[in-house]
């Protein structure tokens, strides 16, 4: 798998893509990711990739030329599954995105920035927009890692335990149920019975409940979907 993010501030994404799980894929050579900075495209001497925006109020907008000059450059040189935008006003970003996304060949996500992005560049060259919630970011970044980190970790052989990640949360719509591990009791506090009983098809049973009753408690609107 390939993953290009196109950012004004590449340097927010130097930790997050350079550490864990993600660092561990790169090296096993499961995932190749790439950090383009879309000021290496502008042709302006001062390396500007903003300007105002028309019949609008304050803020700046990504411009369209720097963006078109690389996203045509990456698309010459392979075929992308998706070209992802990362927006506020986005498709919520949710598991079964994860999931999915884990199984293409090449994707690239576009930061978004300041006030956003020139629409002619969603309108043509976007496939898929995304946001991580209904709050507004200073950019895309954090978002972008947020989701390289999400789709990166479902890879075969990115986690020791590949099952891991089937149990985790909003897989299969539910929340992961609570977790325990050593010691048995601490300060009279004990592990549920059942986890240490040995009996584990009666484990199973009791992890699927306490996983259903979270998710009717906390997140109700899962089991609806």
């Amino acid at each position: 798998m390939r993953i290009d993010i196109i950012t004004a501030v590449p340097e927010l994404l130097e930790s997050p893509l350079n550490h864990s799980i993600i660092e561990r894929a790169k090296k096993k050579g499961l995932v190749e990711v790439y950090v383009h900075n879309l000021r290496d495209y502008t042709l302006d001497k001062h390396r500007k990739i903003d300007d105002y925006a028309f019949g609008f109020g304050a803020g700046m907008v990504l411009q369209i030329e720097p963006i078109d000059r690389l996203i045509s450059k990456l698309t010459t040189e392979r075929h992308y599954d998706e070209i992802i935008f990362t927006a506020p006003d986005g498709e919520p970003f949710k598991q079964k995105d994860a999931n999915r996304l884990s199984m293409v060949e090449n994707i690239i996500i576009l930061c978004g920035h300041y006030k956003g992005v020139d629409q002619r560049v969603r309108d043509h060259f976007i496939t898929k927009e995304y946001t991580i919630g209904d709050v507004v970011l200073t950019g895309g970044e954090m978002p972008a890692a947020m989701m390289t980190d999400a789709i990166v970790r479902l890879l075969p052989g990115a986690i020791g335990d590949e099952t891991s990640a089937l149990t985790d949360s909003f897989q299969d719509n539910l929340l992961a149920p609570p977790v325990y591990t050593r010691p048995a009791e601490y300060k009279g506090w004990r592990v549920p019975d059942i986890l240490i009983s040995g009996n584990q098809a009666k484990v199973d049973e009791w992890l699927y409940e306490q996983a259903l009753e979270r998710t009717k408690q906390l997140r109700p609107d899962l089991l609806e979907e």
